[in-house]
């Protein structure tokens, strides 16, 4: 295939960038769900042009076309995001991003801004920063600490006429914007929920005694933790002994575990929020011998939960078919250099599914290599 080339330099990018007004800027919302009265967000099914989901779906998972504006200079990025995590997600969803960039084509320049997902604060620093300089850069990515925490940071940013604004790991627009980021890429925590409550409740039946180990009041763990109750008790019967707020922390998980097996011994299944606190569970089971009758769940399928359950050290986990969010990103960067961004969703949702211990070496296997296909099998190394 030829292409027409154009030159653009780094110079008008931002007018550049703004000279195409995606279908739903000022029209939100598309469409409304019975309950969007009780709701301070958005659903993406209320903010997305239909088909552009699935659209943006396919251009992902198929061979990258190169973009087709010749570039005069990088394109400058910023990424703010609770990189420092135990969770691998961040670095994944960053090689991705990267990985599909090089496949487009498209030179770029990246500064990173790291934190733990605990530290609110740090972010909000970075987004001083990021707004004192803000010529230097083309796109922000912000990956928050937790949405209604940053939801201010994130407001000051999309505002800028200096750069576009992505939102990584949230996929609920909240309607208090005055103006909407240009993108947000996620998973469905509600999904994720939901296809780990089926799960569960084939597996074990009814008559169980659980525990949530959850992670920070918020949508986030509204959805994981509280979407998950409402499903498992509704069509299983499950009767919920303790939640315990685990603050997405290794040492939360840990913590909360051994309150669990000291003052609920009746709990057979502990769910966990995240990956830290199913990785800091999991070795407070182990520490007390627990790990073969306490049936315990991860969040997110990444590096280190899909080993432990090779290991049967932990049993389930909703799995993120993970690259999809950093190649969605890089490929919504190629719309918007190419003025196109009128074609992408305001929401982009990627797949998932549920690892689980009872799955051969070669389904995990074909899993990880569909879920890190740009950024590799294995965890990685941190």
């Amino acid at each position: 295939m030829r292409f027409t080339t154009t030159l653009i330099s780094t110079a008008v990018l931002a007018a550049a960038l703004g000279s195409v007004t995606p279908a739903w800027s000022d029209t939100l919302p598309l469409k409304e769900l019975p309950d969007i009265a009780e709701r301070d967000y958005w659903f993406p099914e209320e903010v997305n042009v239909p088909g552009t989901v699935e659209t943006l779906q396919e251009v992902v998972a198929t061979d990258a076309i190169p973009l087709t504006v010749e570039q005069d200079g990088p394109v400058r990025i910023a990424l703010v995001y609770p990189s420092a995590d135990v969770s691998d997600f961040w670095a994944r969803a960053y090689l991705a991003f990267t990985q599909r960039m090089d496949q487009l084509g498209i030179e770029y320049e990246t500064t990173e801004f790291a934190s733990r997902q605990i530290e609110h604060s740090l972010q909000s620093t970075y987004t001083e920063q990021l707004l004192q300089d803000s010529d230097l850069y083309d796109f922000v990515v912000f990956g928050p600490s937790e949405l209604a925490t940053q939801a201010d940071n994130i407001d000051r940013l999309s505002k800028s006429e200096d750069f576009k604004t992505f939102v990584w790991a949230f996929h609920t627009p909240l309607k208090q914007f005055e103006k909407q980021p240009a993108g947000w890429f996620d998973f469905s925590s509600t999904l994720g929920a939901l296809n780990i409550c089926d799960y569960m409740a084939e597996r074990l039946g009814d008559d169980v005694t659980y525990a949530l180990i959850r992670g920070i009041p918020g949508i986030t763990d509204n959805q994981r933790s509280g979407d998950f109750k409402k499903c498992i008790e509704e069509k299983a019967g499950w009767k919920m002994a303790y939640e315990h707020y685990g603050d997405y922390s290794r040492e939360g998980g840990f913590a909360g575990t051994n309150l669990i097996l000291q003052a609920y011994p009746e709990v057979t299944v502990i769910h966990n929020a995240n990956t830290a606190m199913s990785m800091g569970s999991m070795e407070a089971l182990i520490g007390a011998e627990r790990e073969d009758d306490i049936f315990s769940t991860g969040w997110g399928g990444t590096g280190l939960e899909l080993d432990a359950i090779r290991r049967k050290e932990l049993n389930a986990t909703p799995m993120r078919i993970g690259d999809d969010v950093g190649a969605a990103a890089a490929e919504s960067i190629k719309y918007h250099l190419e003025g196109r961004e009128a074609e992408l969703p305001l929401v982009f949702m990627g797949r998932i599914l549920v690892a689980h211990d009872e799955m051969s070496d070669e389904q995990i296997g074909e899993l990880e290599q569909e879920a890190f296909r740009f950024s590799g099998v294995g965890a990685l190394e941190r």
